[in-house]
Parts: structure tokens; sequence; C-alpha cells
């Protein structure tokens, strides 16, 4: 009797593991899409795309405006720093920016009128001194011949003479100076200097600017991470920007599907959230290459069970589709192929009634 029990166990065991391999082995025959006649149903999730927005610079938080959950529009100012030394720095270097330019327009602008006469003066006084050092200096020597007066009387009027000629050479080299203005080198150094200034000047009031955090695109807050009063890090996430412009589903065609589907065919979209109401789209890009590739080379049956990338642009005017949310997409294969024209936008698709 234990015997007979015995193998009545193993026979049920052995029945249990073929029941369930056989469906193990169905689960695995199943795939992403049904193919009907006139139609194909794809499965997939509407895609989540996300922008981690930062500031580039680390500052103290002074004001977060929109909280989780919240839509906003690309442009909209979400979070501000403190600008207190960023405004400071600024005007520092507008500061600079000013005083270096009134430097280079006066080098640009030449000596004055008044720079002139004054030079010209100073070399007419140089030449009357030594006009008199010299009549001087030959009286002195008719002296000598008399002697009247000293050798050292007559060197000291000629070392005179020598002075004065040195001092009128220098007032008409000041002269020519002035006259000519400041050299070509120094305006361009003046020059240079004031575009180091005015660039620096200019990254300042970017930093500035940079305070205020804006969206750069249309999209949902998923996440607040910081609070006002932190210190936020430069690029250390403030928000978590969830993109839903556009919004399109990931799904994935098999391959002895592939060749019934196209860029541009018109599709609509269903969910369980909304289990009567259909959303019109378009395929807008289908992987060239498999998602999934078991190995390099594959046998037939394997080559069958391939499937490629679909990505589904979705048309939602009433923002209902949710990041993540599953959705199933039915291909009107026979209404694409009859119509024969690509779509590119929510506007040339026939709308779906309700």
């Amino acid at each position: 009797m234990n015997v007979i029990s015995a193998q009545l166990l193993r026979r049920l065991t052995w029945m249990v593991v073929l029941w369930f391999s056989v469906g193990l082995l169905a689960c695995s025959d199943q795939t992403d899409t049904k193919t009907t006649k006139d139609g194909l149903t794809l499965y997939g999730n509407v895609d989540i795309r996300e922008v981690q927005l930062a500031f580039q610079d680390g500052g103290r938080l002074v004001k977060l405006h929109v909280d989780e959950g919240a839509v906003v529009k690309a442009g909209q100012l979400v979070a501000e720093l403190d600008p207190t030394r960023f405004t400071l720095e600024f005007d520092r270097l507008t500061g600079e920016v000013n005083a270096q330019a009134a430097v280079l327009e006066r080098l640009r602008n030449g000596s004055r009128p008044q720079e002139i006469e004054q030079a010209k003066a100073g070399l007419d006084g140089a030449r009357a001194s030594l006009k008199e050092a010299r009549l001087n200096f030959d009286r002195k020597q008719v002296l000598l011949v008399t002697n009247r007066i000293s050798q050292q009387e007559v060197d000291s009027a000629k070392a005179r003479v020598e002075t004065l000629e040195a001092t009128a050479q220098a007032a008409g080299d000041q002269l020519s100076l002035v006259a000519e203005g400041p050299r070509r080198e120094d305006i361009n150094a003046a020059e240079a200097s004031l575009q180091a200034l005015t660039a620096a000047r200019d990254l300042a009031a970017r930093r500035l600017a940079d305070c205020r955090l804006i969206a750069p695109a249309d999209g949902i807050i998923r996440s607040r991470i910081l609070e006002p009063g932190a210190m936020a890090p430069a690029g250390a996430p403030v928000f978590t920007l969830a993109l839903t412009n556009p919004l399109w589903v990931r799904a994935y065609v098999s391959e002895p599907d592939l060749g019934r589907v196209r860029e541009g065919m018109a599709v609509t979209i269903h969910t369980d959230s909304y289990p009567g109401k259909r959303y019109r789209g378009w395929i807008g890009f289908i992987a060239s290459t498999a998602e999934f590739t078991p190995k390099t080379v594959e046998t037939t049956e394997l080559r069958t069970k391939l499937v490629y990338r679909a990505r589904i642009f979705a048309c939602d005017p009433e923002h209902e589709l949710r990041l993540g949310m599953p959705v199933t997409v039915t291909v009107a294969i026979a209404d694409a192929n009859r119509q024969g024209m690509a779509v590119t936008g929510c506007e040339e698709i026939p709308s779906a009634s309700q």
C-alpha cells in the first residue's frame, strides 16, 4: 500500500512539473503586439523624461515659487537665490568699466589745445634763457682777454650754456610729443583692458540673472528637493521637472510586424484609467536595431521574436495621460495604407470619437 502511494505521488509531481513547464512556454511565446488583418495592437507606457533644475552658482535659496505637482510653462520663474553678492560684484565691475572707458576716451581725444600751448611756452622760455646765457658767455670771454675775470667764471658761463641747450632740446621734444598725442600702442592697451573689464561685467550680469531659476520647457514638477533658506550648491538639483510637451509613448513592435508599420502612421491610444476614451497620435520613430538581441547570430526561430522600440507621439490637450501610465496603441493599418500620407502633428489627424 505504501509503495502504491509513493508511485502515485511521483506521478502527480511529474504532472505538476509538466503543467508548469507548459505554462511557462506559453508565456514565453507571448509578444508585445497583437496582429489582425486590418490592424496592429501595441503595448507600452507613457515615456518619462525628466530635467534636473539647478542653479549654475551656489547661494542661499530665498524663494520657491512652485510646489510638487505644479504645471509650469517654458520661461516660468520657479526659484530665486539671494542676489546680494552678485549685485555688489556687478556694481563694482560696472564702475571699473566706466573708469577705463574714460581713460580710453582721453587717449583717443589726444592733447588739449591748452597742453600744446603750455609746451610751446616752455620751449620759448628755454630758448630765451639759452639766448641770455650765450650773451653772458660771450661777454665773459671778452673780459677774460683783458684779465678782468678768472677762467673759472668763463667755464661756469659755458656750462650754463650747455645746460640750457639741453633744456631747450628737451622742451622741443616735449612739444612734439604733446602735439602728436598718445601712442597707438597705449590706445590698443587701453582698448584691451576695457574689453576685458566689459567681459567680466557681462559675466557678473549673467551670474546675477542666473539667480532666477527658469523652467526650460513645459512640464510638471515631480520633486521639490530643497526648501527656502537652504544653501544650494552649484549644480545641485532644486526641482525635478517631468517634460510633457511633446508627450510620447514607448512601445515595441515585433519583428514580423515591422514591415507593416512606418513613421507617420496615425494611431489610437487607450488607457485603463479612461476606458471609453481614445487619444489620437502618430508613430514618430521606429528603431533601426532590435532593442533586445539574445546573441550575435540568431536562428530563424529567434529572429521572429525580436522587438523594435517605437516612439509614438500622443495628443493629450486635457493633460490626462500621466507619465509612466500603461497604454494600448492601435494602428489601423488598412486605413493608413488607404490614406497614404505621413502625419507629423495633432492637427493633421482626424478626430477620434469619444
